[in-house]
């Protein structure tokens, strides 16, 4: 039986017979590789086009590459440039040495590595893609100990003992000089590629009285990396403040910069922000990769009620939607999915942020510079001269913006913005705060979504597990319904660096403006009872969606337990219709005291001796606002209205202990002749009908 050519192999694995001869005929012409052109028109994928050159070849296929296949010190025997340009790596697999590739042709290569490798090494084929990430993994840069120590042998050399320079000497020595050593420039180099390597947020050098610590944050949680010794402490911090262009002699104030960099390819932004502290200056380093690209809204774990009430909202022509949550709960990367949705020819889009993180095609980004007045209400001013069909505002900070993000809403934009809440109910509190009217709020949102990041099980090493009753009790399930659950646990492998987690999704909770909602919204209502309003119109909270992502093995109830607790739940909340007793004014604040306003007697006509008048604020008002009066209490048999016709309105007050007002009490109003002196309750009523 005859071999198959490379092309039959491709079109078995489900390659399109004309796209494959078409790049034969690229190939033949030398416009392009046969390869490149197979991977740039997408008629097959990189695993596949690895399968049919192993296929073709006899060479052993590797799929994927794990850390102990990755052996450091063969790989770094070949130098870095070398493994790129070629697309090839060395590794040790079931104790023999493999040198893999993704282009078998190039056979000089493999050969050059073997001659390194003293003829050890078989030949095998991967996927491009895994030997790129592998290359960009496990590649050994200089290592931290090895840096420091090269640092230390110079200082050494410099009759420089450990301890012999004190912080202060570094700080005031030729800071320029030291920070272009090459031993410092490797150190931060190595800190900012592990970073990148190891998907890192953030990077914190914190410098303390002996040590300076060097921490990243990945997934949320913050590791140590290495500790430098106080000595480079100068040397390394002027080194970053060169790099974000920054002043390198003011050491009293806080600084902001930025540095772009390449890292293994990818473009990085990072944002530098410096704080003077008591042992020097705290530095932390926000990582943002310009190559990432944002998913769809259908990809962000909402449920079924959710999703379709998001995508909805956000095709509709104006309003306002809130994305809430702390500091890095991944509202940006929501609005930027979002953004990506809508973001076609056919309408405009401008946005204003502070900074600009991720730039996107065809959509107009407006950075906020204060330090020259372009603030987010200055830029909204601007923008909406610009005719846009969608605005994204970076963040509500303040009562003007959301003022002007308000009108944008009311004249016909859909306005898409962040607030720093608790919760979604929330979002009505603090735009109540900031001093917008309720009218306003309650017209121009339409939704509000609240969301918080959990890490997620790594799924090689994930194990199902029986949690206590107490546990079940802190997320609200009996241990009836946890029966039909799995529950899985956090154990940890080489695949998520031994932490049991690896990647981190959201979850969320909605709510929609209703009209039961506007009501609650323009008599000012607390947030508790915006929240059980929220939850009777089908809101899922951010417990219930965390539990529901439980229950389908993507994280622990202690991760949950970390950003949504049973103490939010409705369950815990007191009644909202209970009215107090006594003078004081009912729980919902501002919703009951407003309409009781025009009801209560003036108080400029009234003496103190009037027992009646303080316990008007007694009167009930139901929760959806004073539409009717409440019902008057039996009137006292002593009362003739035809001679005072202002005297009804007395009997409706009640007394402090619940009780219709005193039989004493009436008798006063039933003489005509009384001067007002000596009844002072009857010119007070007169007074306010009157007015």
């Amino acid at each position: 039986m005859a071999k198959k050519t490379l092309a039959e192999l491709l079109i078995a694995l489900g390659g399109d017979p004309a796209k494959v001869q078409e790049c034969q005929q690229e190939s033949e012409q030398g416009t392009a590789s046969f390869e490149s052109c197979l991977l740039e028109k997408k008629v097959v994928t990189d695993v596949q086009l690895a399968q049919a050159w192993a296929t073709y070849t006899g060479w052993p296929l590797i799929e994927k590459i794990t850390d102990t296949m990755a052996d450091v010190t063969i790989i770094a025997k070949i130098p870095l440039k070398f493994l790129r340009d070629n697309t090839i790596i060395p590794i040790i697999e079931n104790g023999r040495i493999l040198i893999l590739t993704a282009q078998p042709t190039n056979l000089q290569p493999l050969d050059q590595i073997n001659l390194i490798l003293e003829g050890a090494g078989q030949y095998a084929i991967a996927p491009a893609k895994i030997i790129t990430d592998a290359i960009n993994r496990y590649y050994p840069l200089e290592g931290t100990k090895q840096v420091i120590a090269q640092f230390e042998q110079e200082a050494k050399e410099e009759d420089l003992e450990d301890g012999a320079v004190d912080f202060g000497d570094i700080e005031d020595k030729d800071i320029d000089t030291m920070a272009s050593d090459a031993p410092i420039i490797k150190l931060v180099n190595h800190m900012l590629v592990q970073a990148i390597k190891r998907g890192a947020s953030d990077i914190h050098i914190e410098p303390f009285e002996k040590e300076v610590q060097v921490r990243y944050r990945i997934d949320g949680i913050m590791y140590t990396v290495m500790t430098p010794p106080k000595r480079i402490q100068g040397a390394l911090i002027s080194r970053i403040k060169i790099m974000a262009h920054l002043n390198i002699a003011e050491k009293r104030l806080p600084q902001d910069g930025r540095i772009d960099i390449k890292v293994v390819g990818k473009p990085i932004d990072i944002r530098v922000s410096i704080l003077p502290v008591v042992f020097g200056e705290r530095v932390v380093m926000r990582l943002l990769d310009k190559s990432k690209t944002f998913g769809k809204p259908q990809e962000l774990g909402l449920d079924e009620r959710d999703l379709k009430l998001l995508m909805a909202s956000i095709y509709k022509p104006n309003g306002i939607i809130y994305i809430t949550g702390p500091t890095g709960s991944g509202k940006t990367s929501t609005l930027y999915s979002i953004l990506g949705e809508l973001n076609t020819p056919e309408v405009n889009i401008i946005t204003v942020e502070d900074p600009v993180e991720y730039q996107m095609m065809g959509i107009g980004q407006v950075a906020v510079k204060e330090k020259i007045g372009l603030t987010f209400a200055n830029a909204l001013r601007s923008i909406l001269r610009q005719d846009p069909d969608i605005i994204m505002i970076g963040e509500t900070r303040d009562f003007e913006t959301a003022q002007i993000a308000i009108q944008a809403a009311l004249t016909g934009h859909l306005v898409f913005s962040t607030l720093h809440t608790n919760s979604a109910p929330a979002t009505v509190t603090r735009l109540l705060d900031m001093g917008v009217e309720p009218y306003l709020i309650a017209s121009s949102i339409i939704l509000a979504m609240a969301q918080r990041l959990v890490r997620k099980l790594c799924e090689a090493c994930k194990k199902p597990y029986k949690p206590s009753l107490d546990l079940l009790k802190s997320i609200g399930l009996t241990e009836q319904e946890a029966a039909s659950i799995t529950f899985y646990q956090a154990v940890g492998c080489p695949e998520c660096n031994n932490t049991g987690y690896r990647g981190r999704m959201a979850i969320f909770e909605i709510m929609e403006m209703t009209h039961a909602m506007a009501r609650l919204v323009m008599e000012r209502a607390d947030t508790s009872l915006l929240r059980k309003q929220a939850v009777a119109d089908g809101m899922t909270t951010l417990l219930d969606d965390g539990i529901r992502k439980i229950k389908a093995g993507l994280t622990t109830i202690d991760e949950v337990l970390s950003v949504a607790t049973i103490d939010q739940e409705i369950a815990e909340l007191p009644p909202a219709a209970t009215p107090p007793k006594g003078p004081s004014s009912p729980p919902s604040g501002p919703t009951s005291s407003a309409p009781a306003k025009p009801n209560k007697p003036s108080n400029a006509s009234k003496p103190s001796s009037s027992p009646q008048l303080p316990s008007v604020p007694e009167v009930p008002v139901s929760p959806a606002g004073p539409v009717s009066p409440p019902p008057k209490p039996s009137k006292p048999s002593g009362t003739k209205p035809s001679s005072s016709p202002q005297l009804p309105s007395v009997p409706e007050t009640v007394t402090p202990s619940g009780s219709p007002t005193p039989a004493a009490t009436p008798p006063k109003p039933n003489k005509p002749g009384a001067k007002p002196a000596s009844s002072p309750q009857l010119p007070s009523v007169p007074e306010k009908e009157k007015k």
